[in-house]
């Protein structure tokens, strides 16, 4: 039997619109996405995933799909972005259902610049919609530092150390 990808094109269309609702409509409503942050973090189900993409697709800029590999039902997808200034790339691991809807979504980002602002952007609004004032405050501090950390890295230590 020939895998469709006809949730994988509406994916990335979605994505590269910004579209948060049309990203939803490619998911089995049992999805899962697990963050680029930590495993611990998932998202669960058509609500939780669309509050995600709502927030991200809103501080990512300019998604461009470049590459798309698959085996079986199993797809990666491969885009370049912005958040401001910083450039962002991301790998997604699509895990396809027997309906060919998207039933599972794992998320890579790097530089890791790109991954602590990204969090600096998301966490604060997100945890605003999950009812959490508190949390929404604390977590541009928390991770304001980690981004700290590492755009240091990356723009004073690491290039003392690249190969020469």
């Amino acid at each position: 039997m020939v895998q469709s990808f006809d949730a994988v094109t509406a994916w990335r269309a979605a994505g590269e619109a910004g579209d948060a609702a049309g990203a939803v409509a490619a998911l089995s409503p049992d999805v899962t996405l697990v963050s680029p942050i930590t495993e611990q973090f998932v998202f669960r189900g058509h609500r939780q995933v669309h509050t995600l993409l709502d927030v991200a697709l809103t501080a990512i800029d300019e998604i461009t799909y470049t590459d798309q590999v698959s085996e079986g039902r199993t797809v990666a997808l491969f885009y370049e972005a912005r958040i401001g200034a910083t450039r962002l790339y991301e790998a997604q691991r699509l895990r396809l259902n027997a309906d060919g809807l998207i039933s599972n979504i794992t998320l890579y980002v790097r530089p890791l610049p790109a991954l602590t602002l990204l969090m600096t952007r998301l966490g604060p609004e997100l945890a605003r919609r999950d009812g959490q004032p508190g949390l929404a405050r604390l977590i541009p501090l928390a991770s304001g530092l980690m981004h700290s950390m590492a755009t240091t890295g990356e723009r004073r230590i690491m290039p003392r150390v690249a190969p020469r």
